[in-house]
């Protein structure tokens, strides 16, 4: 019994640095959808979202994409994606970052893929 309640106090411990982390959609803007068309610069598939860092003609996109877990499910694996590549975004602008994206959905290869 101690155990567990060790490991219980340890879990919520961890979990305001979790929420911290990771920030609220309320933050985007989805009153203006945003088409983007550019190429990968990084991709990284990592929690809580994964990651893409967008190279357009205008300039350089964070884009927040889903959970890795959720894209996997979905069929879009990170080998799929490679530096280099061009891919296709809609998404959501950051209101006070201008090169953030929350992604909607993403096209690799000709292939729609629906994140959230």
């Amino acid at each position: 019994m101690q155990r567990r309640s060790f490991l219980l106090v340890l879990a919520a411990l961890g979990l305001p640095a979790t929420a911290r982390a990771h920030h609220g959609w309320g933050s985007y803007d989805s009153d203006r959808p945003l088409t983007l068309t550019g190429t990968v610069e990084r991709i990284g598939f990592e929690n809580p979202h994964g990651i893409l860092i967008l190279k357009t003609p205008e300039k350089v996109w964070e884009v927040v994409l889903a959970p890795p877990f959720r894209m996997i499910n979905r069929g879009l694996e990170e080998r799929m994606i490679r530096v280099g590549d061009v891919v296709e975004v809609m998404g959501y602008p950051h209101r006070t970052r201008d090169i953030e994206l929350r992604a909607e959905w993403i096209k690799v290869n000709g292939t729609i893929t629906q994140l959230r």
